[in-house]
């Protein structure tokens, strides 16, 4: 008996130095973890930390301190904020005028093509998807020139102004510049139908086919089982492509260059360019002019982050 509790004895001393160790091991482990995952974040956000503190200094101020460190009291100034903003607000309203209009059409256009490529049943159906495909993969810079020669050929303003009996560009608010935003958004809708098709397409195939196949025993038709059926069950995935496509196109900078030959439609990320390209560089103006160009696609991630992360773990990609 008394052998046996010794060894009893022994046996729990010995677990209990396995469970201490284990936990000192953990515990190493998760203070390596939190190091490593610190010192990413340090690195990440160090760049924007260094950005922001730059806008708020003045050119000297900007020359004596470190580009991270807090601006002082006599180098502080508000004046990049302001310069940056009278020279992009016009702009920004500009990039408004065709990036709203492509986002709301594109994910309508997307999910139509992926509904007839999906739930309904026709011949050449899989050589058409493949089309489809194919201009994911396309290089933008390999249709510039294609692209510019095409909007030179079809002449958007004559053909507004000779729209019906009234002249489009005679209307109170209407410019002939704003046909250039015309064509830049016919350009963005056209080159993201491709990647707004494959989202819809793979939330579709998920669909119940025995709930569509029981409209069409219905006698119901195919529209109306999209606009009944299919359209409400889209809604996740709409908000996922509307927030690609908002984002991409306020971002584009290589379309606009070959498509925009107007000052007066110059978008936010032409004039940013310009203002940063300057031959004179004032890095508080530019970095502010950074922050405010970026301001509306911070804010849609900002408020969708959540419809986002749900409506994208639908779409299966």
């Amino acid at each position: 008996m008394t052998r046996s509790r010794s060894e009893s004895t022994k046996d729990a001393t010995v677990v209990s130095g396995s469970v201490e160790s284990l936990f000192a091991e953990v515990s190493v482990r998760r203070v390596l973890l939190y190091v490593v995952l610190a010192t990413a974040a340090v690195l990440f956000l160090l760049p924007l930390e260094s950005a922001a503190m730059t806008s708020f200094k003045t050119v000297s101020g900007f020359a004596e301190t470190l580009p991270f460190a807090p601006p002082p009291p006599d180098a502080a100034t508000l004046a990049g904020w302001t310069q940056s903003w009278n020279a992009l607000r016009a702009t920004m309203l500009n990039s408004a005028m065709f990036v709203v209009p492509a986002t709301l059409i594109l994910p309508v256009l997307g999910s139509l093509a992926a509904f007839g490529l999906t739930i309904t049943d026709w011949r050449g159906q899989l050589p058409v998807y493949i089309l489809f495909m194919i201009g994911i993969f396309i290089p933008l810079q390999a249709v510039l020139v294609p692209l510019s020669i095409t909007w030179q050929i079809v002449d958007v303003t004559t053909l507004l102004a000779n729209l019906g009996p009234v002249n489009l560009w005679a209307l109170p608010l209407a410019k002939e510049h704003h046909a250039q935003f015309v064509e830049l958004a016919i350009t963005h809708i056209s080159f993201g139908i491709p990647l707004s098709t494959l989202l819809f397409r793979s939330h579709y195939k998920d669909l119940s086919d025995e709930m569509l196949e029981a409209a069409r025993m219905d006698g119901v038709g195919m529209l109306t089982i999209y606009y009944r059926i299919v359209l409400p069950l889209s809604k996740p995935v709409f908000v996922v492509v509307m927030i690609l496509a908002f984002t991409t196109i306020w971002n584009d900078l290589l379309f606009a260059l070959v498509i925009v030959s107007s000052p007066a439609a110059e978008p936010v990320t032409v004039a940013f360019a310009s203002l940063a390209g300057g031959m004179v560089q004032q890095f508080n103006v530019t970095m502010a002019a950074g922050f405010i160009t970026a301001l509306p696609t911070l804010l849609v991630y900002i408020m969708f982050t959540r419809q986002f992360a749900e409506g994208f773990s639908q779409t299966g990609v």
